[in-house]
Protein backbone atom coordinates (compact mmCIF):
# COMPACT_ATOMS: atom_id res chain seq x y z
CA UNK A 1 0.00 0.00 0.00
CA UNK A 2 0.93 3.72 -0.83
CA UNK A 3 2.02 6.29 1.66
CA UNK A 4 -0.90 7.69 -0.16
CA UNK A 5 -3.10 5.44 0.47
CA UNK A 6 -1.91 5.41 4.11
CA UNK A 7 -2.34 9.16 4.79
CA UNK A 8 -5.45 9.49 2.72
CA UNK A 9 -8.89 10.46 4.87
CA UNK A 10 -11.57 7.73 5.44
CA UNK A 11 -14.72 8.00 3.37
CA UNK A 12 -17.27 9.75 5.66
CA UNK A 13 -19.42 7.43 8.08
CA UNK A 14 -22.33 9.79 8.66
CA UNK A 15 -24.07 7.97 5.39
CA UNK A 16 -23.87 4.46 7.33
CA UNK A 17 -24.45 5.70 10.50
CA UNK A 18 -27.53 7.23 8.67
CA UNK A 19 -28.46 3.73 7.09
CA UNK A 20 -28.36 2.02 10.24
CA UNK A 21 -30.56 4.50 11.76
CA UNK A 22 -33.19 4.12 8.65
CA UNK A 23 -32.98 0.36 9.13
CA UNK A 24 -33.54 0.12 13.03
CA UNK A 25 -36.27 2.96 12.72
CA UNK A 26 -37.82 0.80 10.06
CA UNK A 27 -37.55 -2.57 12.19
CA UNK A 28 -38.93 -1.05 15.39
CA UNK A 29 -41.73 0.31 13.26
CA UNK A 30 -42.30 -3.24 11.50
CA UNK A 31 -42.44 -4.95 15.45
CA UNK A 32 -44.66 -2.19 16.59
CA UNK A 33 -46.93 -2.83 13.85
CA UNK A 34 -47.11 -6.57 14.21
CA UNK A 35 -47.66 -6.11 18.37
CA UNK A 36 -51.13 -7.67 19.01
CA UNK A 37 -51.70 -5.39 21.30
CA UNK A 38 -50.95 -2.10 18.98
CA UNK A 39 -53.84 -3.80 17.03
CA UNK A 40 -56.05 -4.04 19.65
CA UNK A 41 -55.23 -0.41 20.69
CA UNK A 42 -55.87 0.95 17.01
CA UNK A 43 -58.93 -1.07 16.71
CA UNK A 44 -60.31 0.41 20.00
CA UNK A 45 -59.61 3.49 19.01
CA UNK A 46 -61.26 3.12 15.77
CA UNK A 47 -64.48 2.06 17.43
CA UNK A 48 -64.85 5.29 19.78
CA UNK A 49 -65.52 7.66 16.54
CA UNK A 50 -68.08 4.48 15.66
CA UNK A 51 -70.12 4.31 19.00
CA UNK A 52 -70.56 7.95 19.42
CA UNK A 53 -72.23 8.78 15.94
CA UNK A 54 -74.10 5.72 16.72
CA UNK A 55 -75.25 7.05 19.99
CA UNK A 56 -75.88 10.49 18.64
CA UNK A 57 -77.80 9.09 15.68
CA UNK A 58 -80.02 7.13 18.00
CA UNK A 59 -80.35 9.72 20.69
CA UNK A 60 -81.29 11.81 18.03
CA UNK A 61 -83.13 10.04 15.31
CA UNK A 62 -83.34 12.22 11.76
CA UNK A 63 -83.76 15.86 13.75
CA UNK A 64 -80.98 18.00 13.56
CA UNK A 65 -80.29 19.92 17.02
CA UNK A 66 -77.42 22.48 17.92
CA UNK A 67 -76.29 25.39 16.30
CA UNK A 68 -72.64 26.77 16.04
CA UNK A 69 -72.15 27.04 19.88
CA UNK A 70 -72.58 23.72 20.86
CA UNK A 71 -74.63 22.65 23.55
CA UNK A 72 -75.58 19.82 25.83
CA UNK A 73 -73.21 17.35 27.63
CA UNK A 74 -70.56 15.44 26.13
CA UNK A 75 -67.54 16.22 23.86
CA UNK A 76 -67.44 19.52 22.30
CA UNK A 77 -68.51 19.81 19.22
CA UNK A 78 -71.17 16.47 19.81
CA UNK A 79 -74.23 18.89 19.34
CA UNK A 80 -73.48 20.04 15.78
CA UNK A 81 -72.71 16.24 14.41
CA UNK A 82 -76.43 16.00 13.35
CA UNK A 83 -76.07 18.94 11.20
CA UNK A 84 -72.83 17.96 9.95
CA UNK A 85 -71.19 14.75 10.20
CA UNK A 86 -67.64 16.38 9.89
CA UNK A 87 -67.96 17.67 13.30
CA UNK A 88 -67.52 14.21 14.43
CA UNK A 89 -64.28 14.09 13.98
CA UNK A 90 -63.57 17.11 15.99
CA UNK A 91 -66.00 15.19 18.85
CA UNK A 92 -64.15 12.02 18.71
CA UNK A 93 -60.67 13.52 18.89
CA UNK A 94 -62.35 15.97 21.91
CA UNK A 95 -63.52 11.95 23.56
CA UNK A 96 -60.73 10.46 22.92
CA UNK A 97 -57.38 13.21 23.62
CA UNK A 98 -57.54 13.36 27.56
CA UNK A 99 -57.96 9.74 28.24
CA UNK A 100 -57.88 6.66 25.10
CA UNK A 101 -54.96 8.82 23.04
CA UNK A 102 -52.29 9.36 25.55
CA UNK A 103 -53.40 5.87 27.57
CA UNK A 104 -52.38 3.80 24.28
CA UNK A 105 -49.67 6.34 23.61
CA UNK A 106 -48.34 5.63 27.45
CA UNK A 107 -48.86 1.55 26.65
CA UNK A 108 -46.40 1.63 23.32
CA UNK A 109 -44.07 4.47 24.78
CA UNK A 110 -43.77 2.66 28.35
CA UNK A 111 -43.01 -0.74 26.81
CA UNK A 112 -40.91 0.10 24.32
CA UNK A 113 -37.66 -0.10 26.39
CA UNK A 114 -38.62 -2.14 29.65
CA UNK A 115 -40.86 -4.73 27.14
CA UNK A 116 -37.07 -5.14 25.06
CA UNK A 117 -35.32 -5.76 28.59
CA UNK A 118 -38.00 -7.88 30.07
CA UNK A 119 -38.18 -10.27 26.59
CA UNK A 120 -34.12 -10.61 26.61
CA UNK A 121 -34.10 -9.06 23.20
CA UNK A 122 -32.27 -4.88 24.47
CA UNK A 123 -28.84 -7.18 25.24
CA UNK A 124 -29.09 -8.38 21.26
CA UNK A 125 -30.30 -4.72 20.06
CA UNK A 126 -27.10 -3.07 21.49
CA UNK A 127 -24.84 -5.34 19.87
CA UNK A 128 -25.71 -3.18 16.32
CA UNK A 129 -23.36 -0.91 15.65
CA UNK A 130 -25.81 2.05 15.81
CA UNK A 131 -25.47 2.07 19.61
CA UNK A 132 -27.90 3.03 22.42
CA UNK A 133 -28.27 6.89 21.21
CA UNK A 134 -29.53 5.79 17.55
CA UNK A 135 -31.27 2.71 19.56
CA UNK A 136 -33.03 5.20 21.69
CA UNK A 137 -34.16 7.62 18.93
CA UNK A 138 -35.33 5.20 16.87
CA UNK A 139 -37.62 4.08 19.97
CA UNK A 140 -38.84 7.76 20.01
CA UNK A 141 -39.89 8.42 16.76
CA UNK A 142 -41.49 5.30 16.27
CA UNK A 143 -44.21 6.14 19.58
CA UNK A 144 -44.39 9.38 17.72
CA UNK A 145 -45.28 7.57 14.63
CA UNK A 146 -47.79 5.99 16.93
CA UNK A 147 -49.13 9.00 17.92
CA UNK A 148 -49.98 10.32 14.50
CA UNK A 149 -51.10 6.97 13.22
CA UNK A 150 -53.56 6.09 16.32
CA UNK A 151 -54.92 10.11 15.93
CA UNK A 152 -55.36 9.08 12.42
CA UNK A 153 -57.60 6.41 13.06
CA UNK A 154 -59.45 8.44 15.31
CA UNK A 155 -59.66 11.27 12.42
CA UNK A 156 -60.10 8.56 9.88
CA UNK A 157 -63.22 6.58 11.85
CA UNK A 158 -65.18 9.52 12.40
CA UNK A 159 -64.71 11.21 8.91
CA UNK A 160 -66.68 7.86 7.32
CA UNK A 161 -69.07 7.09 10.20
CA UNK A 162 -69.97 10.61 10.10
CA UNK A 163 -70.76 10.45 6.56
CA UNK A 164 -72.47 7.60 6.14
CA UNK A 165 -74.86 8.31 9.33
CA UNK A 166 -75.41 12.37 8.91
CA UNK A 167 -75.41 15.07 6.12
CA UNK A 168 -72.15 16.69 5.42
CA UNK A 169 -71.35 19.98 3.54
CA UNK A 170 -70.53 23.01 4.65
CA UNK A 171 -68.91 23.96 7.99
CA UNK A 172 -69.96 26.39 10.62
CA UNK A 173 -67.00 28.00 12.47
CA UNK A 174 -67.24 28.46 16.45
CA UNK A 175 -67.28 32.57 15.41
CA UNK A 176 -70.63 31.78 13.59
CA UNK A 177 -69.06 31.80 10.12
CA UNK A 178 -69.43 29.39 7.15
CA UNK A 179 -66.73 27.48 5.43
CA UNK A 180 -66.53 25.38 2.29
CA UNK A 181 -66.59 21.40 3.13
CA UNK A 182 -63.14 21.26 1.14
CA UNK A 183 -61.71 23.88 3.91
CA UNK A 184 -63.54 22.17 6.56
CA UNK A 185 -61.69 18.96 5.87
CA UNK A 186 -58.18 20.53 5.57
CA UNK A 187 -58.93 21.75 8.92
CA UNK A 188 -59.85 18.43 10.25
CA UNK A 189 -56.54 17.23 8.93
CA UNK A 190 -54.44 19.66 10.59
CA UNK A 191 -56.59 19.44 14.04
CA UNK A 192 -55.23 15.64 13.65
CA UNK A 193 -51.72 16.51 13.24
CA UNK A 194 -52.14 18.83 16.13
CA UNK A 195 -53.65 16.26 18.33
CA UNK A 196 -50.46 13.74 17.18
CA UNK A 197 -48.06 16.44 17.79
CA UNK A 198 -49.75 17.17 21.44
CA UNK A 199 -48.99 13.73 22.52
CA UNK A 200 -44.91 14.11 21.94
CA UNK A 201 -44.85 14.99 25.36
CA UNK A 202 -46.33 12.32 26.74
CA UNK A 203 -44.11 9.68 24.53
CA UNK A 204 -41.17 11.37 26.04
CA UNK A 205 -42.55 10.80 29.57
CA UNK A 206 -43.59 7.28 28.76
CA UNK A 207 -39.98 6.34 27.33
CA UNK A 208 -38.01 8.04 30.14
CA UNK A 209 -39.81 5.30 32.54
CA UNK A 210 -39.55 2.31 30.21
CA UNK A 211 -35.56 3.09 30.85
CA UNK A 212 -36.25 3.05 34.70
CA UNK A 213 -37.63 -0.35 34.86
CA UNK A 214 -37.17 -3.93 32.96
CA UNK A 215 -40.89 -5.07 33.34
CA UNK A 216 -42.75 -3.67 30.34
CA UNK A 217 -46.21 -4.11 32.53
CA UNK A 218 -44.77 -1.91 35.33
CA UNK A 219 -43.44 0.79 32.88
CA UNK A 220 -46.80 0.69 31.18
CA UNK A 221 -48.90 0.90 34.28
CA UNK A 222 -46.52 3.53 35.50
CA UNK A 223 -46.52 5.84 32.26
CA UNK A 224 -50.35 5.85 32.61
CA UNK A 225 -50.90 6.18 36.52
CA UNK A 226 -48.73 9.32 35.70
CA UNK A 227 -50.99 10.16 32.56
CA UNK A 228 -54.14 9.84 34.85
CA UNK A 229 -52.78 11.95 37.84
CA UNK A 230 -51.02 15.00 36.75
CA UNK A 231 -54.85 15.52 34.41
CA UNK A 232 -56.26 14.79 37.62
CA UNK A 233 -54.22 17.79 39.14
CA UNK A 234 -55.26 19.89 35.91
CA UNK A 235 -58.10 19.75 36.89
CA UNK A 236 -58.08 20.54 40.27
CA UNK A 237 -58.79 24.43 40.63
CA UNK A 238 -56.43 25.10 43.96
CA UNK A 239 -53.89 24.02 41.64
CA UNK A 240 -54.25 26.92 38.77
CA UNK A 241 -51.03 28.66 39.32
CA UNK A 242 -49.28 24.67 37.92
CA UNK A 243 -51.94 24.40 35.24
CA UNK A 244 -50.10 26.18 32.75
CA UNK A 245 -47.25 24.01 33.30
CA UNK A 246 -48.66 20.49 32.94
CA UNK A 247 -49.24 18.95 29.84
CA UNK A 248 -52.29 18.04 28.83
CA UNK A 249 -53.22 21.46 29.95
CA UNK A 250 -53.26 23.04 26.47
CA UNK A 251 -54.58 19.87 24.79
CA UNK A 252 -57.93 21.38 23.46
CA UNK A 253 -56.68 24.46 22.10
CA UNK A 254 -57.00 22.69 18.79
CA UNK A 255 -60.34 23.87 19.03
CA UNK A 256 -59.27 27.46 18.09
CA UNK A 257 -58.95 26.00 14.48
CA UNK A 258 -62.33 26.06 14.10
CA UNK A 259 -62.30 29.71 14.66
CA UNK A 260 -62.59 32.56 11.87
CA UNK A 261 -59.98 33.98 11.81
CA UNK A 262 -57.62 31.30 13.65
CA UNK A 263 -56.70 32.03 16.62
CA UNK A 264 -53.39 30.09 17.62
CA UNK A 265 -51.88 31.69 20.90
CA UNK A 266 -52.94 28.62 22.92
CA UNK A 267 -51.64 26.09 20.21
CA UNK A 268 -48.40 27.75 20.03
CA UNK A 269 -48.55 27.19 24.11
CA UNK A 270 -49.09 23.97 23.80
CA UNK A 271 -46.72 22.96 20.78
CA UNK A 272 -43.69 24.68 23.05
CA UNK A 273 -44.59 22.93 25.96
CA UNK A 274 -44.94 19.59 24.62
CA UNK A 275 -41.57 20.40 23.25
CA UNK A 276 -39.94 21.41 26.46
CA UNK A 277 -41.29 18.29 27.49
CA UNK A 278 -40.08 16.10 24.75
CA UNK A 279 -36.71 17.76 25.55
CA UNK A 280 -36.61 17.20 29.38
CA UNK A 281 -38.01 13.71 29.48
CA UNK A 282 -35.79 12.75 26.49
CA UNK A 283 -32.93 14.07 27.81
CA UNK A 284 -33.57 11.95 31.36
CA UNK A 285 -34.28 8.87 29.31
CA UNK A 286 -30.90 9.34 27.07
CA UNK A 287 -28.73 9.99 30.43
CA UNK A 288 -30.40 6.70 31.87
CA UNK A 289 -30.34 4.54 28.53
CA UNK A 290 -26.75 5.35 27.52
CA UNK A 291 -25.11 4.57 31.54
CA UNK A 292 -27.45 1.63 31.99
CA UNK A 293 -26.62 -1.82 32.57
CA UNK A 294 -28.18 -4.01 30.42
CA UNK A 295 -27.64 -7.71 32.12
CA UNK A 296 -30.53 -9.31 30.14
Amino acid sequence: MSQAELTAPSAPRTPRHALWSLGILRSELATMLRRWRTVALLGVLAAVPVLIGIAVRIETGDGPQGGPGGGGGGPAFLSQVTNNGLFLVFAALSATLPVFLPMAVGVVAGDSVAGEAGGGTLRYLLVAPAGRTRLLLAKYASVLVFCLLATLVVAASALATGALLFPVGEVTTISGTRIGFGEGLLRAGLIALVVAVSLAGSAALGLFVSTLTGSGIAAMAATVGVLVTVQILDTMPQLHAIHPYLFPHYWLSFTDLLREPVYGDEMVRNLGLQALYAAVFGSAAWARFTTKDITV
